[in-house]
């Protein structure tokens, strides 16, 4: 560390013994004569005879520079968000004399106009509409850096926000209403889901039971006709189609697990009684009608 610093001190005597001054590429010296402006030297070596009052006065950087800003405001909701914008910029070598005799500090100029800026444009946003123009904020940032420092001979390259921070509170509610929103959703889908299966359920249970009774219904036609061939008597071929429909009501009583205690009389008297009352029930129904269908004749 120390021989690298008696070396470049060393060199930089012997150049300032020698009245020459090297600049560096991407890089322009000011040079002055008696403490007034002279000439932009451009990079490479020059002669610089200090004896008569000749001296660089300093140096300026070509190259492309970001700065920072962070800029703390409110919005129109009344929300503290923190803005960050990325500024690049870089010094024009055509302007170099502006650039460097009539800005002081070009940073803390950039920085004073970018705070203006912002803080004229996000109070008329709300706290979701900074985020979605935010690109718009940043044109109107860079528009007026440009007007501002064209003038001192800075070229504004390009303007960013890279970063909008609220307030942690606020953070956390922004969150909390996402987060219910999507479970609103997600209630109101499974809600859905759970009403199809229900529906299908039912059309399933309503098919099963339709084709249920159509295959009891071709049982019994099937007996009836059976019992046709060798009973002639209509009646007695009823009251055994009842005596067997009692039977298996009685089957099906007894082989479910939840079935309650049903009281019904039994025996062959009961099956007769029970037979009359449907043929009873049947004669009535085919006499009633029989009369409305006259009367509407």
């Amino acid at each position: 560390m120390g021989a690298s610093s008696s070396t470049s001190i060393h060199s930089v005597d012997v150049a300032h013994l020698l009245c020459c001054t090297c600049v560096e590429q991407s890089t322009v010296a000011m040079e002055e004569t008696c403490g007034r402006y002279d000439a932009v030297l451009s990079p490479g070596c020059h002669f610089m005879p200090w004896c008569v009052g000749r001296r660089v006065a300093g140096y300026l950087s070509l190259r492309v520079q970001q700065l920072d800003v962070r800029c703390e405001t409110k919005s129109k909701d009344n929300v503290f968000v923190t803005v960050v914008a990325s500024v690049q910029y870089r010094a024009l070598a055509d302007k170099a004399y502006d650039a460097f005799y009539r800005l002081s500090n070009a940073r803390e100029q950039i920085q004073s106009y970018v705070f203006d800026v912002i803080r004229a444009s996000v109070p008329n946003m709300n706290l979701d509409q900074v985020f979605e123009q935010k690109n718009e904020v940043a044109r109107a940032v860079e528009e007026e850096l440009a007007k501002a420092m064209t003038m001192y001979g800075y070229e504004i390259v390009q303007t960013l926000i890279v970063d909008i921070e609220p307030d942690e509170v606020v953070k956390r509610a922004m969150n909390d209403i996402n987060a219910a929103s999507r479970l609103r959703v997600a209630a109101a889908e499974r809600a859905e889901a759970e009403k199809i299966q229900l529906v299908k359920r039912a059309e399933g249970e309503a098919e099963s039971k339709y084709l249920a009774g159509v295959g009891v219904a071709r049982q019994r036609q099937a007996i009836v006709e059976g019992l046709r061939r060798f009973v002639p008597d209509e009646k007695n071929v009823m009251d055994m189609v009842l005596g067997t429909q009692y039977f298996d009501t009685i089957r099906e009583i007894g082989a479910t697990s939840r079935a309650a205690t049903v009281f019904i009389p039994h025996g062959p008297v009961a099956v007769h009684d029970m037979a009359a009352q449907v043929r009873d029930g049947v004669l009535h129904a085919a006499a009633a009608a029989h009369v409305s269908g006259a009367g509407a004749r």
